[in-house]
């Protein structure tokens, strides 16, 4: 594979033009367009609707984009590591977390590491559930936090804690003063869903069918802080949990369990025989201590 060739399709892609792109590559213009016809040759795509005036990237190109994108970014990383290397500053632990708990967990996680070890560097990305598993197998990362189950062949998961399901309300709702509401009381109400595909969408889907009962759907969102942020603005209900929900307006919602009660697994994902480095056990170490504050806590969440 032609790094340059992939260099030149980015740039032509992110700046928009050939023009923009041989000014930022140093290269002429028919060589910028060269090296993209070869690019699309050697993969059997094509990358660029050339119909119009200007390079369109189509819908391949996009979805191309988004692969090679992350691939050129590490490699643009190769003179830092080389450098940190040079200044015996080495060890970097590689996180990725879900985007469910990303900042009620796994961000005050690695705040706290960082503050207890300024020596280590740590690089924490987010990655949706699907893409989280497929980079982590591929050892792009040390560790991921998030939801469980998981299933990877190349990954091994360990939990961590549940935390029980709740109806998510705006604050000032019917049932918000409840104690515990079942999915048939929620029935009626305008209820905001994930997409397809999302692990909370089959959970919340699951309690709706386990009871019998269809809800009134409001709308469809790509993310449950998305859906927690739409019912604070009293776009309807939804069903999440106080990790989720705390990354939203709490003096706007109101959280009450479901009953019967639902639990909601979250935990370690690692690469498969994998062997921890000594930061990564400091990680856990320091993971495992939020998690049991977080416990301790909270009424809604049980350590595993």
């Amino acid at each position: 594979m032609n790094i340059k060739a992939l260099r030149a399709f980015r740039a032509t892609l992110s700046e928009g033009s050939l023009v923009a792109a041989s000014e930022i590559l140093h290269l002429s213009q028919p060589a910028i367009s060269r090296l993209i016809s070869g690019l699309e040759a050697e993969l059997k795509l094509t990358l660029f609707d050339r119909s119009g005036r200007n390079l369109t990237p189509t819908p391949e190109g996009m979805a191309f984009y988004r692969e090679a994108g992350r691939i050129l970014d590490n490699l643009d990383e190769v003179p830092r590591i080389a450098q940190e290397i040079r200044a015996g500053r080495t060890e970097i632990l590689r996180i990725v977390t879900m985007p469910r708990i990303a900042m009620s967990l796994s961000a005050p996680a690695v705040a706290r590491f960082f503050r207890q070890h300024p020596d280590i560097n740590v690089s924490l990305d987010v990655r949706a559930r699907r893409e989280a598993g497929k980079w982590l197998a591929g050892r792009e990362y040390d560790i991921g936090i998030g939801a469980l189950p998981v299933d990877h062949p190349g990954i091994r998961t360990q939990p961590l804690f549940k935390v029980r399901a709740q109806a998510i309300l705006p604050a000032g709702h019917r049932l918000a003063h409840r104690s515990e509401v079942t999915a048939s009381e929620l029935a009626a109400e305008p209820v905001v869903r994930l997409m397809q595909g999302l692990l909370l969408r089959d959970q919340l889907d699951d309690v709706f069918h386990s009871a019998g009962v269809s809800p009134k759907q409001s709308c469809e969102v790509a993310s449950s802080q998305l859906a927690c942020a739409l019912v604070a603005e009293g776009g309807g209900i939804t069903i999440a949990d106080e990790l989720v929900a705390s990354q939203t307006n709490l003096g706007k919602l109101a959280l009450v369990p479901i009953t019967p009660a639902r639990w909601m697994t979250f935990g370690i994902l690692y690469p498969i025989s994998q062997q921890k480095s000594e930061a990564l056990c400091r990680f856990e170490e320091t993971l495992l201590e939020l998690v049991w504050e977080l416990t301790q806590n909270s009424k809604t969440m049980q350590a595993e």
